[in-house]
């Protein structure tokens, strides 16, 4: 009865490789993870510097610092609700060009928008760490696997 060694040393050199792949893997978590969170907090230090409340005519969080989504999203929509009712009921496209109220609408819709990004931001930053998280997960189950398949012994091949 002789031992085959090949079954051994394929099996070893898919445990090294799964093992850099797990390796791969986590390091994409940590770049994904640090990047989210520096950029959460960028854009909410970003905010903060602007020293913006959140209107008291606000349907929640009146009062409030805008330096994150959700004060950041209220805002935005106290914004739509004054625009609207200083022209009327109409958006910015509906107002004649010649009308004076369309300047104050145009700002508005500005300032929405800015609003509206950096609520995206802090979405885009949340789901990056998150996917970060999921990838470090992912890694250290890779490890986990690689780990088993480096130190397993496959049975004796007879010829």
């Amino acid at each position: 009865m002789a031992q085959a060694t090949a079954p051994t040393d394929t099996v070893s050199r898919i445990g090294r490789l799964v093992r850099l792949l797990s390796l791969a893997v986590a390091a994409a978590g940590v770049i994904m993870v640090v990047a989210g969170a520096a950029t959460w907090f960028t854009v909410q230090g970003q905010l903060a510097d602007e020293k913006i409340t959140v209107s008291e005519d606000a349907g929640w969080l009146a009062g409030d610092d805008i330096n994150g989504p959700f004060s950041a999203y209220q805002e935005a929509q106290v914004i739509e609700k004054h625009a609207l009712a200083a022209s009327g009921g109409k958006t910015y496209a509906e107002l004649d060009k010649e009308d004076p109220k369309r300047e104050t609408v145009m700002n508005g819709s500005f300032l929405r928008a800015s609003l509206f990004t950096s609520v995206v931001s802090f979405g885009i930053a949340a789901m990056a760490a998150g996917l970060g998280v999921i990838f470090i997960m992912i890694g250290y189950a890779l490890f986990l696997v690689a780990r088993r398949l480096t130190t397993a012994t496959p049975p004796a091949v007879e010829s």
